[in-house]
């Protein structure tokens, strides 16, 4: 540091000897360089676009190199524009480079192009996409549309260079609120200095065919600023006095009058954490105020992660992956998210016990089956916690493990650092995106893609949908709000930096948030494609029901609604498929009171029956039944609870309709 700081002194001192002694040389030379433009000066570049074989689309952050080892990267529609004096209308071979994009190599093994470059000519080159998500587009930063700008494309958002001043933003949060979507970022980098924003910032942005852009275009924020147009820090000074605040875990809720409001978990940090608590926004001064710091910064009943919106047995439920899963959840009321005794934990645990190795206490019913329930005052049980229990046998092989996800092409494990899951009506399951932990080419810039009956899972099989080399890709969030298609195409962002990395930084897109879209139709994800559930929507009836709970709710296609009967005993639900249809898998998606004794029974006519299935050993959760194939137009679950309640969230029938005409 001493060495530099001499070396520019002397150099300074130098400039000032150099004008003191020949103030004309040096002034004319000033006159002489800035007396007209020249003709590099005056030509346009040369634009480049990379573009996706599969779709046709631009790909962002791609690396095309010289041979002299000069880097550029496209913008958010996949464009460099090319100005190089000494290489204008010369021909030049430019490397390209992206994650999850190739290119053939040729004999050498070489993997890029030569192109002739000339002043505003124009050259589209083409990339292999080994991810089967495909990139969009940059959300946040400077240059997003930099190239552009300067190649005179029409751009698709406002501000597409320097929108409230912002470098970079990170792990972002977003809520539908007020008819309009909610962002809120955890740091934010700035032009004028290293240090930035550490106190939250936000933006707004009008929902797709409400004003906002389709989320294939991009996405135009508007940002809360401060007088000098720099985002402004949207959470105030704490009583704990941290200098560092985050946000995480939105959700809504309703207040004593009735009126919708915003909330958000938060944590402070000076630098090490100083405190947990609940924060509600406030619409007139647009910051978030205290409404409660949870006592004690230590305890895991605190949301945090992505919050999802879930119904079970008609009760509303914010569910969070604060502890890497989803396996934390509170009332969606607006008292009980302030009251940290309200959260529960989705766990094997024996109520009140916390992990300990081998000396786990583990709940197990008068069976011996394993309990997994959501759980009072007793922590979640995490991932690896999970796994070690079934090393050292406290799990046994025959107990239900919930969140072992194994790759399904190898089997390998795939231990999860950050999660986020939503409701996706294309696939009528929960779809969760998790950022691996330790990725064979990244440590944590690897994402999978996982599905399961429930938030809380089970969830056991995972398929890789975006890879990075060496680069970190954080703080998965699925923007479920974009959906389209009935879900079939769905949205995810994520942090994309080289922190926890040796890489350089990838100039502009480093340490900001990338949106990526996966097709759930798409043949490479390898999903069983949808049957068609026969029974959705079709006449049902049942032998009793409770208040507000009737048989039409059984199957309406929502898991977040039940048919719960009366406590009487026996117990029937009966859809017509109205027509004979060959069928062969049932699939019961029970609630809280399930039937342990019952049979699946089929009939032509709803007067005779007959039996497809019989078990006495019902457990709950989902029964997914098969059996051969067997012409009806009646299908009848039918159980003798002895007394108790019965409660189905979902009653399907898969097959085949086939009219007797």
């Amino acid at each position: 540091m001493h060495a530099k700081l001499r070396r520019t002194t002397g150099i300074a001192v130098s400039i000032l000897l150099s004008l003191a002694l020949f103030p004309g040389t040096m002034l004319a030379d000033n006159a002489a360089s800035n007396s007209g433009t020249s003709p590099i000066q005056s030509q346009q570049p040369f634009g480049i676009r990379v573009v996706d074989s599969k779709t046709g689309r631009g790909i962002p952050a791609v690396e095309l190199r010289t041979t002299n080892n000069m880097t550029f990267y496209t913008d958010s529609a996949g464009y460099v524009a090319f100005k190089e004096a000494g290489l204008m209308n010369e021909t030049v071979f430019f490397h390209l480079s992206s994650d999850g994009y190739t290119i053939p190599e040729d004999m050498f093994g070489y993997r890029g192009q030569a192109v002739e470059v000339t002043p505003g000519g124009s050259v589209t080159l083409t990339m292999d996409r080994v991810n089967i998500a495909e990139r969009l587009y940059r959300l946040t930063g400077e240059g997003i549309y930099r190239d552009s700008l300067l190649l005179g494309k029409t751009l698709p958002i406002h501000e597409p260079v320097l929108n409230g001043k912002v470098m970079g933003q990170d792990s972002v949060q977003t809520i539908k609120y007020n008819n309009k979507l909610y962002w809120f970022w955890g740091d934010t980098d700035r032009a004028r200095y290293p240090l930035g924003n550490f106190r939250v910032t936000g933006a707004t942005s009008m929902l797709p065919g409400q004003g906002g852009l389709d989320p294939d275009v991009g996405v135009d924020l508007t940002y809360f600023k401060q007088d000098d147009g720099f985002v402004k820090s949207l959470v105030p000074p704490l009583p704990d006095g941290a200098n560092i605040a985050w946000v995480f875990g939105l959700m809504t809720a309703k207040d004593s009058s009735g009126r919708e409001r915003l909330l958000a978990g938060y944590s402070t940090h000076n630098p090490d954490l100083s405190a947990f608590g609940i924060l509600q926004f406030n619409d007139q001064t647009q910051q978030f105020e205290q409404l409660v710091q949870f006592p004690d910064k230590n305890d895991w009943r605190h949301p945090g992660g992505q919050a999802s919106y879930y119904k079970e047995n008609g009760k509303g439920y914010w569910v969070f992956t604060e502890h890497r899963m989803p396996n934390l959840r509170v009332p969606a009321t607006y008292e009980a998210i302030q009251d940290y005794t309200k959260y529960e934990a989705f766990t094997p645990l024996k109520p009140g016990t916390t992990y300990s190795g081998a000396n786990t206490q583990l709940e197990r019913d008068a069976s011996g089956k394993l309990v997994w329930g959501w759980k009072q005052n007793t922590p979640p049980l995490k991932q690896d916690e999970e796994k070690e229990l079934t090393k050292l046998g406290v799990i046994k092989d025959t107990d239900t493990r919930y969140y072992q996800l194994k790759d399904v092409d190898t089997g390998a494990d795939v231990t999860i650092a950050g999660s986020s899951v939503e409701w996706n009506d294309y696939r009528q399951k929960y779809v969760l995106f998790g950022q691996q932990m330790g990725g064979t080419t990244s440590g944590l810039g690897e994402m999978w893609y996982a599905e399961a009956p429930a938030p809380e899972g089970p969830w056991t099989t995972a398929k890789k949908i975006i890879t990075h080399n060496n680069y970190t890709f954080y703080n998965p969030a699925h923007d479920e709000f974009f959906d389209k298609a009935g879900g079939r195409y769905i949205y995810l962002e994520a942090t994309y930096t080289n922190t926890f990395t040796d890489h350089e930084p990838t100039p502009r897109y480093n340490y900001n948030q990338i949106m990526y879209k996966l097709d759930l139709a798409d043949p490479d994800l390898g999903l069983t494609p949808q049957a068609t559930d026969l029974a959705k929507g079709k006449p049902i009836a049942s032998s009793s029901n409770e208040k507000n709970q009737p048989a039409k709710l059984a199957n309406d296609g929502s898991s977040e609604t039940s048919w719960t009967s009366a406590a009487k005993s026996p117990q029937w639900l009966k859809v017509d498929l109205g027509e004979p249809s060959s069928i062969n898998r049932v699939v019961l998606n029970w609630g809280a009171a399930y039937g342990k004794a019952y049979q699946v029974q089929i009939s032509n006519d709803g007067a005779k029956w007959k039996d497809v299935y019989d078990t006495k050993a019902g457990d709950g959760g989902v029964d997914d039944i098969t059996f051969a194939d067997a012409k009806a137009r009646y299908v009848r679950m039918y159980a003798i609870p002895r007394g108790a309640k019965l409660s189905v969230r979902e009653f399907e029938v898969y097959g085949t309709r086939q009219s007797s005409n």
